[in-house]
């Protein structure tokens, strides 16, 4: 299947719920189901791609019947295409990718695809991991590297993204990261 254009999340405080709204947005357009599974403490989260007008159905169908169980949401109808395989986990770096590290760490894993996506979009870095609340209490993080500019003006247009929708835990710039940091990513 092709990259999606768009992507939408919906992130849920009950797993029977979360269940639910998962089968009502499959049938509510023609989407890629990216991400459905139980996290932390207790929270179901859903994640699906695909065209524009389909993401946006899908998500509002999942959000007409979670009522009360919606914790947080998205949908990002213009995604940049680096977000998919740093969701997925499946970024490799070469140790010459390897620069300046750039962490943004949020309360939600909506508001954390959403802050990768505007550090994507921000400037020149390499997204390579975007990591959605398991064994994190319900949080989220995206880690990033480039050039020590790029990883700033990122991790600032991340950042922003994420404290607009009060959700921003931390916002890290290492210059000069030990590459033992990018061990597992390498």
């Amino acid at each position: 299947m092709a990259i999606p254009k768009s992507i939408g999340a919906i992130e849920l405080s009950s797993i029977g719920v979360g269940y639910q709204v998962e089968d009502e947005m499959l049938k509510a357009g023609t989407v890629q189901l990216l991400l459905a599974r139980t996290i932390c403490s207790g929270k179901y989260f859903i994640v699906v791609g695909g065209s524009v007008s389909d993401v946006k159905a899908s998500v509002s169908a999942g959000l007409r019947i979670a009522e009360e169980a919606v914790i947080d949401h998205l949908v990002i109808p213009n995604v940049h295409e680096s977000v998919f395989a740093a969701l997925g986990q499946s970024v490799v770096l070469s140790s010459e990718q390897a620069e300046a590290l750039g962490i943004v760490e949020t309360f939600s894993g909506a508001s954390i695809i959403a802050a990768a996506d505007a550090a994507a979009k921000a400037a020149r870095v390499i997204i390579f991991r975007i990591h959605v609340a398991m064994a994190l209490g319900g949080k989220g993080f995206c880690l990033m590297t480039g050039a020590v500019a790029d990883v700033r003006a990122a991790v600032q247009a991340a950042s922003a993204q994420a404290r607009q929708r009060g959700l921003l835990v931390s916002e890290v710039v290492i210059p000069r990261p030990s590459k033992e940091l990018f061990s597992e990513y390498l």
